[in-house]
């Protein structure tokens, strides 16, 4: 079972589906999930299914500091169009994939680079420290 540990507001949307990502935030289901991210009903260690670095944002509608970075992350999946994607996962709606991820407290971002572990963040970031967040976990050469 994978374990993610989080801390924040404490948890307790619809299926959309971007398929091309450029520059918009991706909101995942928890098959979407399994297709983009990782696919934790066949892999017992993480294994990231994408082909860029990624930022996974699980979040909640009544989370008001996920609300808060709601609006920042659609300007950095803007900023690093075609260099990262941002994905979103309502936890309210995918409560199986919130589960499985363990996901306890919000918002809890996951930093997926493509080679290595993620890092996880369990509270809202300023857009300066997101932003730097990205550039030094997730775009290093």
């Amino acid at each position: 079972m994978v374990t993610l540990l989080s801390t924040g507001c404490h948890s307790g949307g619809p299926e959309r589906f971007n398929k091309s990502g450029k520059g918009t935030v991706i909101h995942l289901t928890e098959t979407t999930f399994k297709e983009k991210v990782f696919n934790y009903d066949l892999n017992q260690q993480w294994k990231y299914e994408g082909d860029l670095p990624a930022v996974v944002d699980f979040y909640a509608d009544w989370c008001k500091p996920c609300l808060e970075m709601s609006p920042v992350l659609d300007e950095i999946a803007r900023k690093y169009q075609g260099k990262i994607v941002i994905y979103k996962v309502d936890i309210a709606s995918e409560r199986q994939l919130a589960e499985k991820m363990h996901v306890k407290r919000l918002p809890l971002l996951v930093f997926i680079p493509l080679d290595g572990r993620p890092k996880l963040v369990t509270k809202a970031l300023p857009k300066e420290l997101l932003v730097r967040t990205v550039d030094e976990l997730l775009l290093v050469k």
